[in-house]
């Protein structure tokens, strides 16, 4: 029998149906990379959508003969930013004291990594239908975020897909939160000689903010009959991305962590964002939760979080906001 521990997925949710299926493929196919090594692999949202957190870790305590035990806890996300950073490690801190006994390795997030740029560069090609790559401008649109060093990750991500590859240029920006935004990006590409431009949004799986990337790159090239514009898929549940998966996994099991927190706006007084250092954090309250949870979970679930460096509240009753519009600007994260 495996002496690994658990292998625990999360991912932050959406209310999409094809982003929670995409999510659950992808569990299911780490699941099955691991031929059997790793005892129990599940996964989790924090928020929006079913299982969440608490299902997920409950079915792993479940897996173990001897109860509740070490586990590791890979975040789905792509930049460091708020999920990653606070959101995320506050859940798993509230599980901490549901099930004592429990301990956990945390991850670290899936990019930059040169898995994802490849992803991305055959998910580019798939739009070009073999139009060449030294015609084509490439805008890679980001997530957007409250978190300066997340959102300077997506310039150096677009800079590295752009190295080597031979396009003939690439810009980036956001679809929510910062700028710049996807119009004004593709209208850089078209100042700059743009004719033919794939917009590549750098998203895991469908929601509504991926489904807004679209909508924007057609309305623009709809005013711009002269411009060819064609939108990349989305990375989606790939074996590429299982084996990443499991990279930080191992990296996690092994001590290997090597986040970089040099400009975090959560420990370093960043211009701009020097309200963040060192704010205290309390978690996300998953929809469907109440079976989880009392009063004295909370109340310690805040504790261990604010300690950890974690993360805050979204979309539970009395305190909902659209993410479009506004992410966690009251109740960011710490790093």
């Amino acid at each position: 029998m495996s002496t690994r521990p658990p292998l625990l997925l999360v991912g932050h949710g959406t209310r999409s149906d094809a982003g929670v299926a995409e999510f659950t493929r992808l569990v299911g196919q780490v699941r099955a990379r691991t031929g059997g090594r790793v005892p129990a692999v599940d996964g989790g949202f924090i928020e929006l959508a079913r299982p969440s957190v608490a299902d997920a870790v409950v079915g792993l305590v479940a897996a173990r003969s001897g109860g509740p035990g070490p586990i590791v806890a890979v975040p789905l996300v792509l930049t460091a930013a708020g999920h990653g950073k606070g959101d995320i490690p506050a859940a798993l801190a509230r599980e901490l004291v549901r099930h004592p006994g429990l301990s956990y390795r945390y991850g670290r997030p899936l990019g930059p990594h040169p898995v994802l740029q490849n992803i991305l560069a055959a998910r580019i090609d798939t739009a070009l239908a073999g139009a060449p790559r030294r015609d084509t401008h490439v805008v890679l649109v980001g997530r957007g975020s409250t978190d300066p060093d997340a959102n300077a990750e997506i310039a150096k991500v677009t800079r590295l897909l752009w190295e080597g590859r031979g396009y003939g240029g690439a810009e980036f920006c956001f679809i929510s939160l910062a700028e710049p935004s996807v119009p004004a990006a593709l209208h850089r590409a078209v100042l700059l000689g743009a004719r033919r431009i794939v917009v590549a949004p750098y998203f895991l799986f469908p929601g509504v903010l991926p489904d807004r990337v679209v909508t924007q790159s057609r309305e623009f090239a709809a005013g711009h009959p002269r411009l060819e514009v064609a939108v990349a898929g989305l990375i989606g549940a790939c074996d590429e991305l299982a084996g990443l998966v499991l990279e930080r996994y191992h990296e996690a099991l092994g001590g290997d962590i090597r986040m970089n927190c040099d400009t975090c706006a959560y420990r370093v007084a960043l211009p701009g964002f020097t309200d963040k250092v060192g704010r205290p954090q309390v978690p996300h309250y998953h929809p469907g939760d109440e079976a989880h949870r009392h009063a004295a979970d909370i109340h310690a679930a805040h504790h261990d979080a604010t300690q950890h460096h974690a993360a805050n509240i979204d979309d539970h009753p009395g305190h909902r906001h659209d993410h479009a519009v506004h992410e966690h600007a009251a109740h960011e994260v710490l790093s």
